[in-house]
């Protein structure tokens, strides 16, 4: 017992478009739906939605006339479109091709002059260990930065600004104290019924 399978959406799409092709004629929509499940056994649940997809990629014409909506499609324009499409694909492979060209020209020239010879392989090892003595330097560099005159006086500035501020808030505690410990003081000395 083998189960009948489907058909693919693409499958539906060319057997619509066969529709359109073999009786090049105008159709309803319910006209569509008749034929595509009678003749090319597509449901007629899914006529609408292939046929909506097949107007959205310009392959199926539709128009609305009075209450009714219209679809046709042509055998002409199908091969006029793939005249335009195919053109339109030509013209991008051409210019793809020219630049592809232009940068094949451009690695040819500047591969001159990067031959390996043994002088260039000199200049590289050469290159390689002036850019390891650059790192080692700035590491070095870094090690000794905390006694650089601008940190030191970046640090001197930071810790003066510092001690302004906590002599600020020592400063207002001083005065506060004193007062509060004279208001305690007062506080003792009324009478207890207030």
């Amino acid at each position: 017992m083998s189960k009948k399978k489907g058909l693919s959406f693409e499958e539906k799409r060319a057997r619509v478009m066969e529709i359109f092709f073999e009786t090049k004629d105008v159709f309803q929509l319910k006209d569509i739906e008749k034929i595509a499940s009678k003749d090319k056994g597509i449901t007629s649940m899914s006529v609408k939605e292939v046929l909506q997809s097949l107007v959205d990629d310009g392959m199926v014409d539709t128009d609305r006339i009075g209450t009714s909506n219209y679809f046709w499609a042509f055998p002409g324009k199908a091969l006029h479109a793939r005249k335009r499409k195919l053109e339109e694909l030509q013209a991008q492979f051409a210019e793809t091709s020219q630049k592809k060209e232009i940068l094949q020209k451009g690695i040819e020239k500047s591969k001159i002059g990067r031959e390996n010879t043994a002088e260039r392989a000199a200049l590289m090892k050469e290159l390689s260990a002036l850019r390891q003595n650059k790192e080692q330097l700035k590491a070095e560099i870094e090690k000794y930065r905390e006694c650089d005159p601008d940190v030191v006086e970046e640090i001197r500035q930071t810790s003066k600004v510092a001690k302004e501020a906590a002599n600020r808030w020592t400063g207002v505690y001083a005065l506060i104290l004193p007062r509060t410990a004279s208001h305690e003081s007062n506080l003792s000395k009324r009478p207890s019924y207030c």
